[in-house]
């Protein structure tokens, strides 16, 4: 009979111990799958960045825009042209000036990303008059800063370049 209420004790004892195993390895698990996802570096959204727009007299004149992370993020800009307007109809909007995808740009602390943009692709004293660049990351438009501009720019056809790590690059060479 003894041995009769000694078995589910035992049983008892056991499937505690299991649980705990079973808990331990489920925690261990989750905490290994958190930090890897921690690690990874994610696409940077307008809000992540901080950006500054300065006047450049090479190419017949452009803005260099210039893209840092805030503080504590670290993501990354693909090679894309940013998201940009002077004004709010679409003869303001900034096509590509480049036609191939470049490397992508990771920010963090000091690193920045560089996009010229030609306001004026066109010949001519005709255009449109702006002190206003709305900006944003490819695909986050809907987030949109608003930058005042160093000077008013007259505007027709505009062009930017895709983000560049280094600023030689992103000087938007009229065709």
């Amino acid at each position: 009979m003894r041995s009769r209420f000694a078995a589910p004790s035992t049983r008892l004892a056991l499937a505690a111990v299991a649980a705990v195993a079973v808990t331990a390895t489920a925690t261990t698990t989750a905490a290994a799958t958190t930090d890897h996802r921690s690690n990874a570096v994610r696409a940077c959204a307008t809000k992540d960045l901080s950006f500054k727009v300065s006047l450049k007299t090479q190419a017949g004149g452009y803005f260099l825009v210039t893209a840092k992370a805030k503080s504590g993020i670290t993501c990354y800009l693909e090679g894309l042209f940013p998201a940009a307007s002077f004004g709010s109809s679409a003869d303001t909007e900034v096509a590509p000036a480049e036609h191939s995808v470049s490397e992508r740009v990771t920010l963090s602390g000091s690193a920045a990303a560089y996009a010229g943009i030609n306001p004026k692709t066109t010949n001519g004293d005709h255009g449109k008059q702006f002190d206003f660049l709305h900006l944003s990351v490819a695909g986050d438009e809907a987030n949109a800063v608003t930058l005042t501009l160093p000077e008013t720019a007259t505007v027709d056809r505009p062009v930017a370049t895709n983000w560049h790590a280094d600023p030689a690059d992103a000087v938007p060479f009229a065709n």
